[in-house]
């Protein structure tokens, strides 16, 4: 009898030790957050830069994640991994809080004061259709999330805009690819003690400040920017982080091609947005016909230098954007139809480079051609935008009219395969100048307090073949401007338009590297939804009812080994 109380003393013991242990486990658990990565793509482990950037993180960074609530699973998905992003972020710098919040939780005054507030910030609802059995529903909801240090915010918006060629699981899974990125980049913002300078030249021709309204908008929250007369300065700044140089229309003087040359090779990043012959569907529609003119900008050499030539040539692509033609009459009025332009071709990303990794089509107007070319230096040349497989190129003089319209395109015809429009040229670069600056030159530049170099520092410099992309449209009446890359014919919006030349700005001007996490991959796995539907029952089996078995086949071995080993005592 003593016996048995002991014994069941020590069970109860036992008991109570496990189930204190398992306390204590939870209780450690809370405060400390260990993964173990097993996936192919690496999915949950943060890149170098951006753990660097969250282990010198001195102040406490607060984060509101505006996505609580009950959601259909793909967005439970995206609210899933942002938790687990921020516990990341707070497992390598305790300085990381964060809360999830419903902000169309309380009485209705409040929540439309709450919805005005948020406005004033950019943070607007999307409007998420909600399917239960038979009944549809609609749902607003906040894919926001808000990131404070002190006084400073920058909002960061979780969900990648929809677009016709991805379906809704693409662009949850490029969301959640997309969270490191975005959030390491909002931290990198908040901690800027200086805002760095970017510089559009003028006086050439380039694009106009109402044409460039939409993107300096853009900018302006995290960049200093303004206009560059070469002709009004002596040199530029080492000061100055970027140049753009957006559709010079004139030349440009050997004098000021100096003052740039010798930035770059102080180390200076340049933007060029050059357009090789000027064309428009204005000038063609007045015409029969039309021939272009070249646009003589004197750059041509200095490139060449820098191991890059934009081809006197229009691409034609038959990935493009559509323009109206009139078709006829009804009614007294004129009846239009669009038509697919080949000049203007919608250009998708193939490449892993993290300025276009993830991003939609970038429709270009009229761009040319860029061929790399040798150089004394070993340059890194990486294509970043290219046209599709079904391209081919006219090359100067062409004349252009609208008759192209009036048959179906020939596949077989664009046959010149992809043509590059975007390269980025990085390294150490020769001065256009060497052996050609004088005595005299020499003197004058010891005067300004500085001298000539015929190399650069580690430095790069991005090439791309059109610069209408990066323009908005302008209303004169009534001063109101579009987004990049909102298409007027198609009353469409391109966002990949805004995405690429932001991320290109980024990607020059970032010293930290932040950028590489928009590279990382987060393959999507997709069921067969034909397969599901018709294994249905099979796999509701095998998940509900398999389990089960298991469980009953180790209730009964176990009660049998009971049973025996009982037996066994009662037997001795």
């Amino acid at each position: 009898m003593v016996n048995k109380q002991a014994k069941k003393i020590q069970d109860i013991t036992q008991l109570i030790l496990v189930f204190a242990i398992l306390i204590v486990v939870n209780v450690i658990a809370q405060y400390f957050y260990k993964q173990f990565d097993l996936t192919g793509d690496k999915r949950f482990t943060l890149t170098n830069a951006t753990e660097t950037l969250i282990e010198n993180q001195e102040d406490l960074i607060f984060v509101r994640v505006l996505l609580d609530g009950d959601f259909p699973a793909g967005f439970k998905r995206l609210q899933t991994s942002t938790r687990e992003m921020l516990q990341k972020f707070r497992a390598v710098n305790p300085n990381f809080e964060y809360e999830f919040s419903d902000p169309l939780e309380g009485s209705l005054d409040e929540v439309n004061a709450i919805k005005t507030e948020m406005a004033k910030d950019g943070i607007v609802p999307v409007n998420l259709t909600v399917k239960d059995g038979d009944e549809i529903s609609q749902k607003l909801i906040y894919p926001f999330a808000i990131f404070n240090i002190g006084q400073r915010n920058v909002v960061v918006n979780l969900l990648e805009q929809q677009s016709a060629e991805l379906s809704d699981e693409q662009v949850l899974n490029n969301s959640i690819s997309l969270l490191e990125y975005k959030f390491a980049d909002a931290i990198q913002k908040l901690n800027l003690t200086e805002k760095p300078n970017i510089l559009f030249t003028e006086g050439n021709g380039e694009l106009k400040d109402q044409q460039l309204a939409s993107l300096t908008t853009s900018l302006k929250s995290f960049y200093n920017t303004g206009r560059l007369d070469l002709d009004s300065i002596y040199r530029i700044e080492k000061e100055l982080d970027l140049l753009v140089v957006a559709a010079p229309k004139e030349k440009i003087s050997l004098k000021n091609q100096f003052k740039i040359d010798q930035y770059i090779m102080n180390g200076g990043k340049v933007i060029w947005l050059i357009e090789k012959l000027e064309v428009s569907l204005d000038s063609i529609s007045v015409q029969r016909f039309h021939v272009p003119k070249l646009i003589e900008t004197d750059l041509d050499d200095m490139f060449f230098r820098y191991g890059i030539r934009i081809q006197p040539n229009l691409i034609l692509d038959l990935e493009c954007s559509r323009i109206p033609q009139v078709i006829g009459q009804q009614g007294g009025k004129v009846q239009t139809e669009l038509f697919y332009w080949y000049y203007h071709p919608l250009i998708a990303s193939n490449s892993n480079h993290p300025m276009v990794k993830n991003i939609d089509r970038v429709n270009m107007f009229f761009p040319s051609s860029i061929d790399t070319v040798k150089t004394k230096f070993d340059l890194k040349r990486e294509v970043i935008l290219k046209s599709s497989n079904y391209s081919r190129y006219q090359m100067y003089p062409m004349r252009l009219n609208f008759e192209i319209l009036k048959y179906a395109p020939e596949p077989d015809k664009f046959d010149k395969g992809a043509q590059n429009v975007a390269v980025l040229v990085e390294g150490k670069f020769e001065s256009f100048f060497k052996n050609r600056v004088d005595a005299d030159s020499e003197a004058t530049l010891k005067k300004l307090g500085s001298t000539f170099k015929d190399i650069s520092i580690e430095t790069k410099q991005l090439f791309v073949s059109d610069a209408d992309f990066t323009k908005n449209l302008y209303d004169v009446n009534s001063s109101r401007i579009s987004r990049i890359g909102y298409n007027r014919w198609e009353k469409q919006e391109y966002p990949g338009n805004a995405d690429f030349i932001l991320n290109a700005i980024e990607y020059m001007l970032d010293q930290n590297g932040v950028l590489e996490s928009r590279a990382k991959e987060v393959k999507l796995r997709l069921l067969d939804k034909v397969k599901t539907k018709n294994e249905k029952l099979k796999w509701q089996l095998i998940n509900l009812g398999l389990p089960l078995l298991v469980l009953l086949i180790f209730g009964f071995a176990f009660n049998f080994w009971r049973r025996r080993k009982y037996a066994l005592k009662k037997a001795d």
